[in-house]
């Protein structure tokens, strides 16, 4: 299995991974409860769980028998600062090109 440590965007390129990440966005929640929502077998959603994991972005802890996922909100603040970034970039080439003197036709 491809590893995505330190690859938030490249771990949530996967539909089934962004569906996971965005329910667990809403709340934290076991395997078997992801899998039941999920057209996915609970063993395909645990390997999909791992790559979220590797990323930074989910976090488990231990409750019984079961292990409870969660985002991590450390790895979510690096995909903010990302996009933060990008928008930056984005607005300041918007800004030089309104800047820039309009050239008059001939």
């Amino acid at each position: 299995m491809q590893t995505y440590e330190g690859s938030g965007w490249t771990a949530l390129g996967d539909h089934t991974r962004r569906a996971i990440f965005e329910r667990l966005a809403d709340r934290p929640c076991a395997v078997a409860e992801l899998a039941s929502r999920l057209p996915v077998s609970r063993p395909a959603v645990s390997q999909h769980l791992k790559v979220l994991k590797d990323a930074g972005l989910v976090v488990d802890q231990s409750a019984g028998n079961r292990r409870i996922y969660r985002i991590n909100p450390d790895g979510l603040a690096e995909l903010r600062a990302d996009l933060d970034r990008y928008w930056r970039s984005a607005l300041g080439a918007y800004k030089a090109a309104v800047e820039q003197p309009q050239k008059e036709s001939s």
